[in-house]
């Protein structure tokens, strides 16, 4: 079963989350509501979110405030935050709305199709980041076999191993491929954190390339190389 992404819609008004919820319901993704900021900040304890779109006029904690207690938060801080507002206080508001941590800032009303674009590129995303773990989950389970792969009498062993490489290599290349769509797809109209959510992405690509690369046949060097940091 394909994993599906989780979006966090933040609105003190049913309505509005009713109507977020409709626009969204094409991407065939998880929808998970929240009332209020203090009710939003709850939900990010436990779940992982590809993106949230949080309300900046909400009694109580209002967008800004519910912000910068998410990007306070080392679990949370690199989730990317869509403020959407009813009012437009002008250029210095919308300024305080990406100073708060925000990637994009959208005025009521919007148009469905657009918001429903560009939360679909953060969750593209959100799953190639979620497919990049997976892979270097199997490479640090192939680096652990690789000790006992080298003793004597360790033959069969090794071909299986061979066959574990091959197949990493071939998940690794098709997530390639599409973060290289991803890029493509974006060109030159997104936004400055888009692009280098892009671009943190391709290079972790290109870490877990290299590593799995000098796993390969004839490669030299340290006979236990060392899987780069995913952070």
């Amino acid at each position: 079963m394909v994993q599906k992404a989780k979006i966090l819609l933040v609105d003190d008004r049913p309505e509005n989350l009713l109507a977020l919820e409709a626009i969204l319901s094409a991407l065939d993704q998880t929808l998970v509501r929240a009332s209020s900021g203090e009710e939003a900040l709850k939900a990010l304890l436990t779940d992982d979110f590809a993106v949230i779109l949080l309300d900046v006029q909400m009694p109580g904690m209002d967008g800004f405030e519910t912000a910068a207690h998410i990007k306070r938060r080392e679990r949370t801080r690199d989730i990317p935050i869509i403020f959407l507002t009813a009012i437009n206080h002008g250029p210095h508001h919308t300024f305080r709305g990406y100073a708060a941590g925000a990637v994009d800032y959208i005025s009521k009303p919007f148009d469905p199709w657009v918001l429903r674009a560009k939360v679909s590129v953060f969750v593209d995303l959100y799953m190639k980041n979620v497919q990049l773990r997976e892979q270097a989950s199997l490479l640090r389970l192939q680096l652990e076999g690789n000790g006992a792969e080298r003793r004597p009498g360790g033959a069969e062993d090794s071909d299986e191993a061979q066959g574990l490489l091959v197949e990493l290599s071939a998940r690794l290349a098709a997530v390639e491929e599409q973060a290289e769509a991803l890029t493509k797809q974006l060109g030159d109209s997104a936004d400055a954190a888009t692009v280098a959510t892009a671009a943190h992405l391709e290079r972790k690509l290109a870490g877990l390339r290299s590593a799995l690369d000098a796993l390969g046949p004839g490669a030299d060097g340290d006979p236990s190389p060392q899987v780069p940091s995913q952070n």
